[in-house]
This record gives structure tokens, sequence and C-alpha cells, in this order.
């Protein structure tokens, strides 16, 4: 049995996706998984589904929801399925252990590297966290969020995703792998221009390269995302890293 939260949604049983069921079963147990092994109150699942504006009718349609999850989960997974999904005053509860969750695993992993690069164990620190990067398969819960659920738990884990990426690449740089980073970092700074720290480890592993005009080049870009997108310019570390290539 596992749990894939970190990409679309997904509950396997040897490696075969299980049937869930319609978006209702789907997002209660997305949302569950959030907060697996927390209690989740009937209201905040309810205001998670459908916001402030919840219909008449959406107290039953979520008690239909978990009944029809039960069932779902018992018939994939057989005994050991029945017994995840618990009522629990004021609420629901998914109880699971932590190591078939990929979210759970995913911060195992970053916070034994993020440790061990506090540490200064740059290549133990870079083996941790590209394990852990490497559990993602596109944005978390990414069929919840293509049919409209924009939970704050999905951006906060969208920032963690790329905090670890950082970390991932300071580590890698720190231990002088800035040639095995580039295109990778190239590419991310690319698609996500007002990420200050990513763009300052691409300007650093441009410049070890042997490629100054581009890691100005870099900076020049990401400033100007920054002032046309938040009319900021970067902050003083980036400027001071600009002012110690030029």
């Amino acid at each position: 049995m596992r749990f894939r939260l970190l990409g679309p949604l997904h509950v396997l049983r040897n490696d075969t996706p299980i049937p869930l069921g319609g978006i209702s079963r789907r997002a209660t147990l997305g949302y569950l998984l959030l907060h697996t092994n927390d209690v989740i109150s009937t209201g905040r699942l309810l205001r998670a589904l459908w916001g402030v504006q919840a219909p008449p009718t959406a107290r039953k349609i979520l008690q239909n929801a978990v009944s029809g999850l039960r069932r779902a989960l018992a018939e994939g997974l057989g005994a050991e399925g029945s017994q995840l999904l618990v009522t629990h005053a004021p609420g629901y509860v998914l109880r699971a252990d932590p190591a078939v969750v990929d979210l759970c695993e995913f911060r195992e992993l970053a916070r034994r590297g993020q440790t061990a690069l506090a540490l200064g164990r740059w290549d133990e620190a870079d083996h941790q966290l590209r394990r852990a990067l490497a559990l993602w398969n596109g944005p978390a819960l990414a069929d919840l969020a293509e049919g409209g659920y924009d939970w704050p738990e999905l951006t906060a884990l969208q920032n963690d995703r790329f905090t670890v990426l950082e970390d991932r690449m300071e580590a890698a740089l720190a231990a002088g792998h800035h040639l095995g980073v580039l295109s990778e970092l190239e590419a991310v700074v690319s698609a996500e221009p007002l990420r200050e720290r990513l763009c300052g480890q691409l300007m650093t592993a441009l410049y070890r390269s042997g490629r100054q005009a581009e890691a100005l080049g870099a900076y020049r870009r990401t400033r100007a995302a920054l002032v046309e997108e938040l009319g900021l310019d970067p902050g003083p570390e980036l400027q001071e890293l600009e002012r110690a290539i030029l």
C-alpha cells in the first residue's frame, strides 16, 4: 500500500492504483492525506471542499464521500484498507504509517538533508535532498488543483519543494559540482525568475564555469522580472553577488 500526493492523487496496491470514485471522494481523501494522522473537523472539511458557500446538502455529500471511500479502500486494499479512514470527534482522521505516504517521506528526507547541510556534509545533503525531490511527479495533488481546489496547503507545499531544491543546489555548489547542476539551474530560473536564491545560485554556477557575462545576464533578467511583477529591486544579497562578479 502506498499513498501518492506529490503529483496526481493515487492510492496504490502493488504499484497498481485502486479506483477511488468521483471528485468529492478524491478531494476528501486528498485533504485528509495532507494532514495524515491529524483529526480534521467536519467544518474544516466542508470549508476545504466548498469554501464559505457550501450547499445545504454539503454535510450529507461529505458523509456519502467518506462512506464511499471506506468501501473503496476496503475493496482495493483489503482488511488493512478498512481501518484507514476513522471517525473521530469532531470529524475524521486518515491513519497511516508515514512510511507509505510520499509527502511524509519527502519531509523526512528533506529534514535529513537539511541537517546534513547545516553540518557542512555537502555530499550527504545533496544525496538526501535529491531523494526527496525525486518523489515529486508534478504539483502536489495536481488533479485536484486542476479541478479548482486551491488550498493554502498546496501553495505551502510548492514553496517547500522549491526550498528543498534551493538547499540541494547550495549543497551541490558547496561540494564543487557547479557543472553538474548548471543546466537544471538554467531551466528552473527560466521558469521561476522571481526566486532570488535560485538566481544567485545560477549566477554562481555560471561564474565558476567561466561565463561571467551570462551570470550578469541572469541577474538582469531576474531584476527585470522583480520590477515588473512586484515593483521591487533584488535584495541586498543578490545585489552584492552582482557587484562581486563585476
